[in-house]
């Protein structure tokens, strides 16, 4: 089934991972948070250490797509669909390499936020958002989704539909579902998911394209998102989120109403914070009324109002107790539903807002916030783990446990709980080990 080239390719990944073809796993990725988009895609949690192929790479793929053939096959999809979109299938190696170095991971939130929320981007989505004016109210009527923040998602993921990525779905899974051991079965239900919607009719083979990630579209959905939330906006029988700006605008709107999406809602908003203020609030579990948090001396940003809003609302501290603060709705956690990072929601929230008023945001970030290396996230971990607060396997992904045994460290020191992994938490825990 292997070409000479493909031969080659596989061989190549191997340089590239250094080796790591063998026992310790081909990969070791992050999940994907991203500037190249896995929309709407669950991260899967590190699986156990692979197995080491007992064969030359390119004989392990040729069996690993022998084994896709048979588990689509066996789940329904007929060999007319499987076959023609296996055929000639290689490794990406540009996809091995953007899965190893994922640059959201090395910037801060302000820096993330800064970028994301550009004035370029703001007049683009404005000009976006006059050319579909009966489009997103069509959207924001049926599926009681803001239409800014709908607008906001699609400006994020593809810059208002100008770059939806060109490469092939089906190669690009097949790359992970082979080559990331750690998500080998998350990546190998979108592959399956992906020949599915093949079989549906939805989209051509040789127009199934996407991200390196194989998120697809003008709203970049993985594939098992598609199959559960894509929507038909213009009644046409298909479900395009490749050439309908429609139909992937109505999708991601559906994708947020299935996710909690709250009607005439906020998503959140900026707020200042007293002196003295105890920033273990801003904890898990901490999520109070309006009310409660005036009563704290929390108050809207100079110039604006409380917005008029139900239920409970969280403090966020995107870069920590230094930068600024904001109390976020449970329409924040439906955007997390979408990518589960806070720099992203902020982003889309912040970016809906610019959208509606046509003002970017003006924020004042930490100058002396500095994202830490994948090295040192793994060394803060470690340094926790190793004073009594546990933060699971060392792998450089901050979480919710880690920034848990952050905030626990930070108050047997007496500093400001807010969870924030920076440089000078670095250097204080080093310090504390010695």
């Amino acid at each position: 089934m292997l070409s000479t080239m493909t031969r080659r390719a596989l061989s190549s990944i191997c340089l590239i991972a250094a080796a790591a073809c063998y026992p310790a796993g081909l990969l070791l990725a992050q999940p994907a948070s991203r500037s190249v988009s896995t929309a709407v895609a669950p991260v899967a949690p590190p699986s156990s250490s692979p197995v080491a192929p007992s064969a030359p790479p390119s004989v392990a793929f040729d069996a690993f797509l022998e084994q896709v053939r048979a588990e689509a096959i066996g789940k329904g999809i007929v060999p007319a669909v499987v076959d023609p979109a296996l055929a000639g299938v290689f490794p990406d190696l540009e996809v091995i390499e953007l899965l190893n170095r994922q640059p959201e991971h090395d910037r801060t939130a302000g820096q993330y936020v800064s970028l994301l929320v550009s004035a370029d981007r703001v007049a683009k989505g404005q000009a976006a958002v006059a050319g579909n004016v009966a489009t997103l109210a069509a959207v924001e009527a049926r599926f009681g989704v803001d239409r800014h923040v709908v607008a906001a998602i699609w400006g994020v993921e593809t810059s208002y539909g100008a770059s939806h990525g060109d490469r092939s779905v089906i190669r690009s899974l097949s790359t992970l579902a082979y080559g990331d051991p750690r998500r080998s079965q998350f990546w190998r239900g979108e592959l399956i998911a992906a020949l599915r919607i093949l079989q549906n009719g939805d989209i051509p083979l040789g127009a199934m394209t996407g991200s390196w990630a194989g998120a697809m579209g003008h709203t970049q959905f993985m594939p098992s998102t598609y199959l559960r939330h894509a929507a038909d906006l213009d009644s046409d029988g298909k479900r395009d989120i490749w050439r309908s700006t429609g139909d992937a605008l109505a999708s991601t709107a559906n994708y947020l109403k299935a996710s909690g999406w709250l009607a005439r809602q906020p998503w959140g908003f900026q707020v200042t914070l007293p002196a003295g203020f105890d920033f273990a609030h801003s904890g898990p579990g901490f999520a109070k009324r309006a009310a409660d948090w005036q009563s704290l001396g929390v108050a809207t940003a100079p110039g604006t109002v409380w917005p008029a809003t139900t239920g409970e609302l969280s403090l966020l501290l995107p870069s920590g107790a230094a930068g600024p603060a904001f109390l976020t709705t449970p329409n924040f956690r439906a955007i997390l539903r979408y990518n589960a990072s806070s720099a992203y929601a902020l982003s889309v929230g912040l970016l809906a807002d610019a959208l509606a008023t046509g003002h970017p945001p003006q924020l004042t970030w930490p100058v002396d916030d500095r994202a830490l290396t994948r090295a040192e996230r793994e060394e803060l971990q470690r340094l926790l783990t190793g004073s009594g607060h546990d933060t699971g396997i060392p792998d450089g992904i901050i979480g919710n446990q880690t920034r848990i045994a952050i905030r626990n460290w930070q108050k047997s020191q007496d500093l400001p709980q807010d969870g924030h992994p920076s440089e000078a938490l670095l250097v204080r825990l080093r310090g504390a080990g010695k």
